[in-house]
């Protein structure tokens, strides 16, 4: 249901969300919230057709109930908001940069080392069935190798339905992912005969848009599910979590993906200003950016090889910051 927005500054709101969206952004959860901040203009009896400072801020503030990164997203879009107004002629006050900093943007993944990920594997596949959840011992010990082999994001994997899942072939397709791309990715030979059969148990009979981890209820799971039972397979083999916010976090088996596959390909002598694009597109990363921090990041954790990057690699290793 689309959102009505009654404030003042309803018409800009509106004009912006129209332009993001004729951009190619998906902006449902984005209006949803701008939603939120329309209603905080009628509740404060706003009447300038402005974003003043103080409206700013007031926005600005911390909930309660709130997280740091919900609260950093709130900031970062209306500053978004701000700069589209500034832009097309209204006044408007604008957030200064250190405001809505995200924490990821600081935070330090965890590199699992490969004991870890061994070990990690050995609990999931501990992993028993229950009357409300038969087919979680087949389920999640396919999802977490997924997340890891194929270097996925969870929303990713939980998105697949079976007709992404080419077992002949041997790929995966990605569809809609992150900055509106679809990508082919291949499987490893181990990982294509575990969704053969996993597909035999599961989907004997299934239509190519059924969901490829289907949930209890048969809907695909939640996000928040995914990371519950990351956690708990966490603990029982042994590996710390620092609770809320600090990881590991399910993302950061994107994180192993990558940085194992540059130290293989440094210890093989592979040129990585040639093999570096493939990762880039393999991770359905925008650019080089975010593929080249990973070399920094496989340095870091193994020092014997960080000279052989730095002699050979120097020119593609992105700076300090």
């Amino acid at each position: 249901m689309a959102n009505t927005y009654t404030s003042i500054l309803a018409d800009a709101i509106q004009g912006f969300i129209r332009e993001r969206e004729a951009l190619g952004y998906r902006y449902r959860k984005q209006a949803a919230c701008l939603k939120r901040f329309d209603t905080l203009c009628v509740e404060v009896s706003h009447s300038e057709v402005a974003l003043s400072r103080e409206l700013a801020m007031r926005w600005a503030a911390k909930k309660p109930w709130e997280s740091d990164d919900a609260q950093c997203r709130r900031i970062r879009l209306v500053r978004r908001l701000a700069t589209y107004m500034v832009r097309v002629g209204y006044e408007a006050y604008i957030y200064p940069d250190h405001l809505g900093v995200r924490r990821s943007d600081t935070y330090q993944p965890y590199l699992f080392s490969e004991a870890e990920l061994a070990r990690f594997f050995a609990s999931v596949d501990r992993c028993v069935p229950l009357r409300s959840n038969p087919h979680r011992h087949r389920i999640f010990p396919l999802l977490y190798r997924m997340l890891y082999g194929c270097g996925l994001r969870v929303s990713e994997a939980l998105n697949l339905t079976t007709g992404d899942v080419n077992t002949e072939e041997g790929t995966l397709t990605v569809r809609n992912a992150k900055f509106h791309k679809d990508r082919l990715v291949p499987l490893h030979p181990s990982l294509v005969e575990r969704c053969r059969v996993y597909r035999e148990e599961i989907h004997p009979v299934g239509q190519p848009d059924d969901i490829f981890f289907p949930s209890p209820q048969g809907g695909r799971y939640s996000e928040r599910v995914i990371y519950a039972y990351f956690r708990r397979f966490l603990w029982d083999a042994g590996i710390s979590h620092g609770g809320r916010g600090k990881g590991p976090r399910v993302h950061d088996l994107r994180h192993a993906f990558a940085v194992h596959c540059l130290k293989r390909w440094v210890q093989s002598g592979v040129d990585l200003t040639v093999a570096l694009p493939y990762l880039s597109v393999y991770l359905g990363h925008a650019g080089l950016k975010g593929s080249q921090r990973y070399l920094r990041l496989t340095a870091e954790l193994y020092p014997d090889i960080a000279r052989a990057m730095d002699e050979r690699f120097g020119h593609i290793l992105p700076g300090e910051r």
